[in-house]
Formats: structure tokens, sequence, C-alpha cells
């Protein structure tokens, strides 16, 4: 492997730090800005954990879908595609001005973020075939997650108290486009796998279904009770 290439490689994870640093400061920095939100759009308490709760349902359920989508169309196409709903999202939760869209195009977003962070990791087990190098790429990878949250406790506080709560999505379009270009630039392309075979769509669409089912189960379990007849047999509706 040529220096340029080495080079290349590393640039290129940068970009895929880039685009799991979107999808965990939006967790972090959401929490934040909640109480402007409700006050803004009128949420009520319950309601208003749905501005959560949307993008972590989608997110869930959409992972092995992503993962599957990744091996039918290849690893950068997939990628763009995540990065590309995430932004979109991000600017239609930016532009909100009503419960029903900020919650809507959460789900959007989640269903990106699912995409992104699946999409990632598989990325970097192709670009870094040394083990050494692999170990050092998946702790670059960690340590942007975990940094991720901190930095979005921060940022969340700062663009909510000096600006508003629009812009802690509106901040993540700038960042969304620049991950598209470099990764336009400096991912490999690829395509399909040629042992991927067909997407089997009503597996994909009862799979999907199940995971979404047993994350709202999940997220509700507080709320309706866990031992309760509706959250056991979402449950076990979705096993």
């Amino acid at each position: 492997m040529t220096i340029d290439d080495t080079r290349k490689k590393w640039l290129a994870l940068i970009v895929l730090c880039l685009g799991d640093l979107l999808i965990v400061l939006d967790v972090s920095i959401v929490n934040v800005a909640l109480p402007s939100i409700r006050e803004d759009l009128g949420f009520s308490e319950s309601s208003l954990a749905w501005v959560l709760n949307a993008y972590t349902l989608t997110f869930g359920g959409f992972m092995l879908l992503a993962g599957r989508l990744d091996d039918l169309f290849g690893h950068r196409r997939v990628f763009l595609l995540g990065v590309g709903l995430f932004t979109a999202a991000s600017l239609a939760c930016g532009l909100a001005t009503s419960q029903e869209l900020l919650v809507g195009a959460r789900a959007i977003q989640g269903i990106g973020g699912a995409v992104v962070a699946a999409v990632a990791l598989s990325l970097i087990m192709t670009l870094f075939t040394e083990p050494a190098e692999r170990a050092k790429a998946m702790g670059v990878i960690g340590f942007v997650a975990a940094g991720g949250g901190s930095i979005g406790v921060l940022a969340g506080g700062i663009i909510t108290d000096l600006i508003s709560w629009h812009w802690i999505f509106l901040v993540n379009i700038p960042i969304g486009i620049a991950v598209i270009v470099f990764c336009l630039m400096l991912l490999p392309g690829g395509g399909a796998r040629p042992a991927a075979g067909r997407l089997d769509v009503a597996g994909a669409v009862l799979v999907t279904g199940s995971l979404m089912l047993a994350v709202y189960a999940i997220v509700n379990g507080n709320e309706q009770g866990w031992t309760s007849g509706r959250t056991l047999g979402l449950l076990g509706t979705a096993v």
C-alpha cells in the first residue's frame, strides 16, 4: 500500500467519525433543549417524550435492515443515503412549527441514524484489513462516540441559550453536507456483494416491525408498567 493510499484511508476514517458524531451529538443535544421545545410548541409532559422516543424507535427498528441494504447496494452508496436522510430530516426538525412535524422528522432522523451507524462499522472493517490498524480505527471511532455525548450537552446548552432550539438541528446541515462531499472524495465506491442475493421484502418488514414493537415496549415500559398486559403483549408479539 502506498503512502497516498494510507493517508486517504485515515482521512476516510475522519469522515466516518464525523458521520458517527452527528448521530451521537443529536441524542444529547436534544435532551438539553427539551424544555425550550416544550414551551415553544406546546408539548405536554407525556407527549414531549416522543421527541426522543420517535428517534429511538426507528433507530433501533431499522438497524438490521440497514445492514442488509449495505450488503445489497454497497457501503458508500448506503452510507450516503443515511447521511443525506439524516441531514434532510435535521432541516425539517429545525424548521418545524408543530408537534407533529417535529416528531415525524425525528422518526426519519432515526432511520438515517441507523443507516449511518450500521454502515460506518462495516466501512471500517473494509478499509482497515490489518488487525493493528483496525483496532486503532475502532478505538478512534469509539472515542468519538463516547466524547460526542459530552460535546452535545455543552453545545445544546450554548445554542439554546444564545440562539434558539431550532439551531440544535440546523447545525447538522453544514456538517452533513461536508460529510457527503468528503465521502464522495475519499470512500471507496464498491457495489453490491456478489453473494448478497436479493432483498427479502416480507422478511425485512417483519424483522423491522418486530424490532420497532420491541423498542416501543421498552421506551414506554416505565409509563405503562413492565408487567402490564400491554407491555408484555407488545414484547410477546415482537418475539
